[in-house]
């Protein structure tokens, strides 16, 4: 079979990539012709990897996104492969891994953080309106095979919004490596890291790692810690809107205690050495950190407004409203009260998404749609 995985860039810590990259390795270790069709893809050639480059000349994100969608367009009209499953919203391609959920539901929930004029002039902008007409046109184009939702959640709005038959949706989590994020981390790295950061080793800690600080929630997260005398927060990832995170760290009184730590290449190390992790965000289909945390034997405090909170219960974490500061206090105190005590209960929730289940769900999707 002759599978085209569409992406359009590759960002080197982003969970669609790391998704991807997991599932290129077990695919094509299991016999499918895969190649990427990118505008930017790092490594391309490398490990024999098909890349297929399709980047035109572009001003702007619209123009970028639009002359990549009719490039991606153009070699499926070809028909050289089988199947394209695309993760970006490109009508006309078979398979669509909704990765980034429902855009007209992020603009919904963004709203929350905005002023109704602000709001407005997100919902008016060009580039917006462009991906709402894309996402809508993609969802009921005929040649649309199926949809892989890497949550419930998303299913059950991309069902209420689009009217797609059931039968097209198709839920399967994001899988993690359990060989590679596992509570062994603990042993490894608590007392170094602590050490480095000048942290107190019985200090609580509290890790949170997403790019995109405003969606993720992490400035609704610091008024939290803000609240919780003695708690450390580790800040993994990178986003433009750092400066203004540590300025409000330092108004709030807790820059000693906040450690910004920039996107990392191998997180386990900080995995490994905090207590609980936390996401409190806007809207996450599914985030892959969840899973990384829970497999590392991490309690985990979540949004009801991530795919990833339909995999939480008392046993492995809460889940608090992304912009309830105190309902994510009472979360975190109730969390690190029990830290360390129930490692075992998070890590079988995560033992649910192995990555050898999501592969093989992958692949019989793939040989169905033939």
């Amino acid at each position: 079979m002759k599978l085209a995985i569409v992406r359009q860039k590759y960002t080197p810590f982003g969970g669609a990539e790391r998704f991807v990259e997991r599932a290129l390795s077990a695919l094509v270790g299991q016999g499918l012709d895969v190649t990427i069709i990118t505008r930017q893809w790092k490594g391309d050639g490398q490990d024999g990897r098909k890349v297929r480059r399709c980047n035109p000349f572009y001003l702007g994100r619209l123009w970028r996104d639009a002359g990549f969608s009719r490039c991606v367009q153009a070699i499926v009209a070809t028909k050289e492969f089988d199947l394209v499953q695309s993760h970006e919203r490109i009508p006309g391609c078979h398979i669509y891994r909704a990765g980034d959920g429902v855009h007209a539901t992020w603009l919904e929930l963004r709203a929350r953080t905005q002023s109704p004029l602000a709001a407005l002039f997100t919902r008016l902008h060009p580039w917006h309106r462009y991906v709402l007409r894309a996402e809508a046109k993609m969802f009921r184009h005929p040649a649309l095979k199926a949809v892989i939702c890497n949550s419930r959640m998303v299913k059950d709005d991309i069902v209420r919004r689009f009217g797609v038959a059931e039968d097209k949706l198709h839920v399967i989590h994001n899988g993690v490596d359990l060989d590679y994020f596992h509570p062994g981390l603990r042993d490894e790295h608590r007392l170094q890291v602590r050490a480095e950061l000048g942290i107190p080793k019985d200090a609580p800690v509290v890790l949170f790692v997403g790019s995109g600080f405003e969606r993720k929630g992490l400035f609704p997260l610091l008024q939290a810690v803000a609240g919780m005398p003695g708690v450390h927060l580790l800040v993994v990832g990178k986003d433009r809107k750092l400066p203004q995170a540590k300025a409000m760290a330092t108004q709030l009184g807790i820059a000693e205690r906040t450690h910004f730590l920039g996107a990392q290449p191998d997180v386990r190390p900080y995995y490994g050495s905090a207590d609980v992790f936390a996401l409190p965000t806007l809207y996450d289909p599914f985030p892959n950190a969840v899973l990384e945390a829970l497999a590392c034997g991490l309690p985990v405090m979540t949004s009801p407004t991530s795919g990833a909170a339909e995999l939480i219960n008392d046993s492995c974490g809460q889940v608090a409203d992304a912009l309830d500061i105190s309902a994510q206090q009472q979360a975190l105190s109730l969390l690190l009260a029990k830290a360390g005590s129930n490692t075992g209960s998070t890590q079988s929730i995560a033992m649910q998404c192995a990555l050898t289940d999501m592969t093989q769900k992958l692949q019989s999707l793939y040989l169905g749609l033939q």
